[in-house]
């Protein structure tokens, strides 16, 4: 084999090489930041959740002071 061929085929190993380790350290660094990603959108959704039962609680307890007021308002109405 002529040292041209050679050179060409360490050069294309080496080429290839790169290439490969290029690609699973972008491949790695994706996949860590889809699941950062996805960790942030489940905090995010447990917030959503968590106001959403405050709110309907502080409608029931809206609710429930209405209530109170008109009965209050019927005990003095009968006084």
């Amino acid at each position: 084999m002529s040292e041209t061929i050679i050179v060409a085929i360490i050069s294309f190993m080496g080429t290839a090489i790169g290439s490969l380790v290029a690609v699973v350290s972008s491949s790695n660094l994706t996949k860590y930041k889809i699941e950062e990603l996805t960790k942030q959108v489940q905090k995010h959704n447990e917030v959503v959740e968590r106001t959403f039962k405050l709110e309907e609680h502080a409608a029931v307890i809206d609710e429930q002071i209405k209530v109170a007021n008109h009965r209050i308002q019927d005990l003095e109405d009968k006084m």
